[in-house]
């Protein structure tokens, strides 16, 4: 039997530093970002939200909108996939499920945040958090729940924004002590602050370098620096994706044709290339030439 997706994780934090983690909406997102030598990917709450919904990131999805997408992102790749469970989908008995229902379906782990079960986007204003011990049960029945104990539950605060630096890494060092492997404080926009964090936690520290948000574009090298063991980039290839699509739209419906966006866009070959088109190509053609075969020794 394989290593679990956990600890393929788990390792790639040791071979790699900082890891870089690439947010994949999809599945074939996924697949491209194993070709260009990532070590693993990430699904994104608000990804799932928007790209597969067409809502807002405000806790509107469903455990089992996150499931489905998970189980097709596991299903083309054997990077470890991290994913966001937003505040664990409802209280101890339904975290308990969300955890061991990730498992099943393939994930390497999870991440469950402090801000109350209506939440709102981690970069913008007026969030509400819960109570530190309230924080702390949700990840007692996380990490109750895992059959695996490699699987990867980490704790995402967002007191900063709320309650400052202080009581953040406050809350931080309590999630650890009941038993989160790492940990993920989130709109932090200061070097010093990550620099703290990893100080005084003692576990993996997860930087998410998401744009337009309040988080600085820090390189990799200030991360490292600062003691930042991942980097996550949840939805940059979302946005441009985004953005793409709009310019072809726009260019088909005003110009009547797609000729002036042609480079803009990836080719027939190298779709086929990421998918191994090809190679399910011969499959059918072997198969199919053993049955003429069978049909003509019947004749």
């Amino acid at each position: 039997m394989g290593r679990s997706a956990g600890d393929r994780f788990r390792e790639a934090i040791t071979i790699e530093k900082p890891l870089q983690i690439a947010g994949t909406i999809n599945a074939y997102s996924a697949i491209m970002a194993e070709k260009v030598g990532f070590r693993a990917v990430y699904l994104s709450g608000a990804g799932v939200a928007n790209a597969a919904h067409g809502l807002p990131d405000l806790g509107m999805t469903t455990l089992q909108d996150a499931l489905e997408e998970v189980r097709r992102i596991t299903s083309v790749t054997e990077l470890p996939l991290l994913v966001d469970v937003d505040t664990g989908f409802g209280g101890a008995l339904q975290i308990a499920r969300t955890i061991k229902m990730m498992e099943r379906a393939g994930a390497a782990g999870v991440h469950i945040e402090d801000q109350i079960a209506s939440k709102r986007c981690g970069h913008r204003p007026n969030k509400a958090i819960v109570s530190k011990s309230e924080m702390v049960d949700r990840i007692k029945a996380a990490t109750d729940a895992r059959e695996d104990r490699q699987f990867v539950i980490m704790a995402r605060t967002d007191a900063l924004a709320v309650e400052g630096l202080s009581s953040a890494i406050d809350r931080a060092c309590a999630f650890v002590e009941a038993g989160a492997d790492m940990i993920f404080p989130e709109a932090v926009m200061q070097l010093e602050d990550y620099q703290a964090f990893a100080e005084a936690v003692n576990v993996p520290v997860l930087a998410n370098i998401t744009e337009f948000g309040q988080t600085p574009l820090f390189t990799l090298q200030q991360l490292s620096h600062a003691g930042v063991s991942m980097a996550l980039y949840p939805l940059s290839a979302f946005r441009a994706m985004n953005a793409a699509a709009l310019q072809v739209f726009q260019a088909i419906r005003h110009e009547g044709t797609q000729k002036n966006v042609i480079a803009q866009m990836q080719t027939r070959a190298e779709l086929y290339d990421f998918l191994g088109y090809y190679s399910y190509e011969e499959k059918l053609d072997r198969l199919y030439s053993s049955q003429e075969e069978v049909n003509s020794d019947d004749d």
